[in-house]
């Protein structure tokens, strides 16, 4: 062997020792990790990049163009990407292309278009041009003809006030849909939340052979004053939607188009030619603050994902809080009770395994057990007067905890298992020296030295909980969820409820939009926010295991 390694490299009488071997295999290791480290620290950076370009505000740029008639036409919109194409028609030429989002989906039935740059004849960034958020249609890039007010009166656009009251109108009107979605989604939904109980109470009353009329009375009168409460916040609801459209902002499109738009439904405007780099700043943290906190609009591509972001946290902490105690008290059995054997040597290669089954898998046992199975039984016992319309037997924000528990189960278990090992022989054997139980020992002694073990296995299992989405779509998880499954109406908690999740939404973006150009920026920012959030619950996480590992230094784990 050492011949050979002589004659490849032509030195006569050189060798090649075994630690020159061994150095160049730590080189190609070093090599290995070095660009996996580059590869997810350029993926990273892509998602960050990607996902916060999307709330900057971008210059609109109004262009003209020359059609293949000899005429001249305009339009205006932001440049979301510069490509390069060969022109087959013009021998293979390079040609390069534009892709600007022009909005106004509800004018020209797209709201994106590609341009040829060679067709543009002149550009410009006129300062008067309005981007309009709104509530229906997406985006709209205009110039502002007049305001007509609630009074009749009519603001034209020369007049300097225009602006002010479309400022003051705005604000208004985003602070009457906050009021209309309190009276609909709160006040409304109690009742309609108390009418369905009065349902069920009479249902069950007509279904005993001892009923009363005085207490199906009863029932009837709270129905009449839960529906005549219901009969006034629905007028004041629809009163505030009218108010919502006494004002109507007349507008030019850039190819020539006048259309009306009632106020109310605008959500927010700005006029991006005209902002500084401070106003840039300004409507930068506003568009983050609204993606964050405000609900998901026009098939998920418009508005924020704060119920996405609700539904992932409540349903990660769930999952922890069910495997951690089921991972650890299977961990302490099959280290500190049960009999070393072939029995227990089987029972770990199949928690492995367990680790390696495809997520899917999981997700159609837990429809079949949890939802199909145990859910309906409980619907039997305790809601038999619901059905058929089911409250446990259909997927749910719990059997999604479940399925998702049972998914994470090995990771807890096997690092479970590694910080038992870890405790040092000298600490179990003093604890029952000092004439400890072994169940003692156990609880006082080696837990409490293997906890930053044990959190080690919680923080792998909600990293990978809270990033699957295979399994929710069988069990719980839904496009658009009304409600959310923690609320301020008793029971507070209501695990019965689907529920949103990033990791679905970015699939829905990604895969089922209508809309793909518009949902691209949407799915980066949302998958931003998904780490975000993964990396926000693991530091916290991490912290905790520090301050338990410095409390317990006897842990050698």
């Amino acid at each position: 062997m050492h011949d050979i390694a002589k004659s490849r490299y032509g030195v006569p009488g050189a060798r090649i020792s075994n630690s020159q071997l061994g150095e160049s295999k730590v080189w190609l290791s070093a090599l290995g990790l070095a660009l996996g480290i580059l590869m997810v620290t350029g993926l990273l950076l892509l998602i960050l990049i990607q996902g916060l370009v999307v709330f900057w505000p971008r210059e609109v740029v109004q262009v003209t163009l020359r059609t293949s008639e000899g005429k001249t036409e305009t339009t205006a919109g932001e440049i979301r990407k510069v490509q390069h194409r060969k022109d087959v028609g013009k021998g293979g030429k390079e040609v390069e292309e534009w892709l600007l989002f022009t909005g106004n989906k509800d004018v020209t039935g797209n709201g994106f278009r590609y341009l040829d740059v060679q067709n543009i004849s002149e550009q410009t960034k006129p300062a008067d041009l309005i981007i309009a958020e709104r509530m229906e249609y997406g985006d709209a890039i205009f110039r502002a003809v007049s305001l007509k007010l609630s009074d009749g009166t009519v603001v034209p656009n020369d007049d300097a006030r225009l602006l002010a009251e479309l400022d003051r109108l705005v604000g208004e009107a985003n602070k009457r849909r906050k009021e209309i979605t309190k009276i609909e989604k709160g006040k409304i939904g109690k009742i309609n939340t108390q009418l369905a109980k009065l349902d069920l109470e009479e249902k069950e009353l007509k279904a005993e052979s001892s009923r009363t009329e005085e207490r199906l009375g009863h029932i009837a009168q709270k129905r009449t004053a839960l529906q005549s409460e219901y009969q006034k916040l629905a007028a004041e609801a629809q009163a505030l939607r009218k108010q919502q459209q006494e004002n109507v902002l007349t507008y030019r499109t850039p190819e020539g188009t006048e259309k009306n738009q009632n106020v109310g439904d605008i959500v927010s405007y700005y006029r991006p030619n005209a902002l500084g780099f401070g106003g840039k700043i300004g409507w930068f943290i506003h568009g983050i603050w609204d993606f964050i906190w405000s609900e998901p609009r026009e098939a998920n591509t418009e508005g924020g994902i704060f119920p996405a972001i609700f539904g992932t946290f409540v349903m990660t902490i769930l999952m922890s809080a069910l495997v951690t105690p089921l991972g650890v008290v299977a961990a302490i059995y099959l280290r500190e009770y049960a009999k070393q054997g072939m029995l227990v040597q089987c029972v770990r290669i199949s928690v492995n395994n367990l680790a390696g089954v495809p997520s899917i898998v999981f997700g159609v046992f837990g429809l079949g057990f949890f939802v199909y199975f145990l859910g309906a039984s409980i619907d039997q016992l305790f809601f038999s007067s619901s059905l058929p319309t089911p409250t446990f037997g259909t997927g749910g924000i719990l059997w999604a905890s479940f399925t998702l528990a049972l998914l994470t189960l090995p990771v807890v278990i096997v690092a479970t298992e590694e910080a038992l090992v870890a405790v040092p022989r000298g600490v179990r054997e003093a604890g029952l020296a000092c004439g400890a139980s072994k169940w003692q020992m156990i609880q006082r002694v080696v837990l409490p030295s293997a906890l930053p073990g044990i959190l080690t296995g919680v923080i792998l299992s909600m990293a990978r909980g809270a990033g699957e989405v295979a399994p929710l779509m069988l069990v719980g998880v839904v496009k658009l969820a009304p409600s959310l499954p923690l609320d301020l109406t008793a029971p507070f908690i209501h695990a019965e409820r689907k529920f949103m999740h990033l990791g679905f939404h970015i699939y829905d973006l990604g895969f089922q939009s209508p809309d793909s150009e518009a949902a691209k920026p949407m799915v980066f920012a949302t998958t931003l926010l998904l780490i975000t959030l993964v990396v926000v619950m693991n530091v916290a996480a991490i912290r905790i295991r520090t301050k338990l590992r410095k409390k317990y230094a006897a842990s050698t784990f």
